[in-house]
């Protein structure tokens, strides 16, 4: 073990983009950090087939932008560099509320739009030149190896046509997505997991990536995002539009119940018929295209790991394999970002005294609090699509939103707020402050 590294071995299960994140942070705490992934990637792989969901739109909130910034020196410009644009969100986003378009100023947040593939590609490459980092692709976690004392002390692995092995770890971190073997790895050792909680989206994306024209052209827009979105019961059809890299951009169509289209005329026709028209002008406007791809898996999905009265010693799961969020809400970047901001404060607090014993608990018990705001925001949007059964937190939360909107579409100040929240920058309490609630409670009753 390095001297100037309190811990041994960190193993890794999962090499996307939860993973490289957690691997970033673990490389500063520990001498050998063994990134151990399905797929055959490389330094040079980007969203691979692991990910299918990974050829969509991703969007990285303000807060998981500067969360990589700091463990990622360099990495905005550098994705600037290759095309991928940085703006403030009033100002770049041409964004059509159920009630409106919101307004077209400052509001102090700044974003950049990529692609996850660009975004893995650049993340992978810098992991993978850190000293401490090994990857070892194509190889299959199939269970976790205990100490007498009942603590998580490596993992069973079985690489393609190879002998299965034996990964020895201090610590052991489940990355692996929402396809995690954790639970029934974790029933394999008699420790019961409470059943996972599941809210359905039942939404369907289809996306493209096209060419976008360069700055001087007369067809080169006055925005970087152009987004319509969905919001029940009333708009079942909506879309995004994000500037990315190499002069392209990247849309993604969403259907309530609904598939949007793969052929190039459908796909085109339904965008003709969002209220939104600047996705439709710009895809008519393409030249060149990249293959159309669809995306049914979007349902809400948390494994309530903080829960566990048992739970193991030297074991940590983060990202997708704990907690799943509809993707159209853009928040699963940026929690894992944050997932792994709080272990590093987690590891910091232990590395004097070099204990890591008693972390995971409680590291899981953390992860649980912060996914429980941005794990509501998504799941009481989706609720709203039942007719019955709705909760009243539910019902609450869409009948103030409804009347939020409807300031915001002529409030900027109200607006900036909203955009600081949605981007994990502020506290949803900042919507509920007093001067912004009387506007809301006076606003004019209106459905949508």
């Amino acid at each position: 073990m390095r001297a100037d590294r309190p811990w041994g071995k960190a193993v890794v299960i999962g090499g996307s983009y939860a993973g490289l994140v957690t691997a970033r942070v673990l490389a500063d705490f520990f001498s050998e950090v063994v990134l151990v992934e399905r797929d055959a990637v490389d330094e040079g792989s980007g969203a691979h087939p692991g990910a299918p969901q990974g050829y969509h739109a991703h969007a990285m909130l303000a807060r998981g932008g500067q969360i990589l910034e700091r463990l990622f020196p360099g990495l905005r410009e550098e994705l600037r560099e290759a095309g991928a644009p940085v703006f403030d969100y009033g100002e770049g986003i041409d964004f059509l509320l159920p009630v409106g378009l919101a307004p077209r100023q400052r509001t102090g947040v700044a974003i950049q739009t990529f692609t996850r593939d660009e975004l893995e590609r650049r993340l992978r490459r810098k992991v993978l030149a850190l000293p401490q980092v090994t990857l070892v692709p194509s190889t299959q976690c199939t269970g976790l190896t205990q100490d007498f004392a009942g603590r998580v002390n490596g993992v069973t692995c079985h690489a393609q046509s190879e002998e299965p092995f034996h990964l020895a770890a201090d610590l052991v971190i489940d990355a692996s997505g929402r396809s995690s073997s954790l639970t029934d790895w974790l029933d394999a050792i008699e420790i019961s997991v409470p059943p996972k909680r599941t809210v359905k989206a039942k939404v369907t994306y289809t996306s493209m990536n096209f060419d976008r024209p360069e700055a001087g052209d007369p067809d080169h827009p006055d925005f970087y995002i152009a987004y319509q979105m969905l919001f029940a019961p009333s708009v079942h059809r909506a879309g995004v539009m994000l500037a990315v890299e190499r002069n392209r951009w990247t849309c993604s169509l969403f259907g309530f119940q609904d598939q949007p289209p793969t052929d190039d005329e459908g796909y085109l026709a339904f965008a003709e018929g969002l209220d939104n028209p600047r996705l439709a002008e710009h895809i008519a406007r393409r030249t060149v295209q990249e293959p159309t791809r669809r995306y049914t898996n979007a349902d809400n999905q948390w494994r309530p790991y903080h829960a566990v009265k048992d739970w193991p010693d030297r074991l940590l799961a983060v990202g997708d394999a704990v907690c799943v969020f509809n993707p159209v809400y853009g928040q699963g970047l940026t929690v894992a970002a944050m997932e792994a901001e709080l272990l590093q404060s987690m590891l910091e607090r232990r590395s004097a005294a070099g204990r890591l014993d008693g972390l995971a608990g409680g590291f899981q018990k953390k992860v649980g609090r912060l996914l429980l705001g941005p794990w509501t925001l998504s799941t009481n949007s989706d609720l709203m699509w039942s007719p019955k059964g709705q909760p009243l937190a539910a019902r609450f939360a869409h009948w103030y939103n409804t009347r939020l909107f409807h300031v915001a579409v002529k409030d900027a100040a109200v607006w900036t707020r909203f955009v600081r929240v949605v981007n994990m920058v502020a506290s949803p309490a900042l919507l509920f402050h007093p001067l912004v609630a009387l506007k809301v409670l006076t606003a004019a009753s209106r459905r949508t």
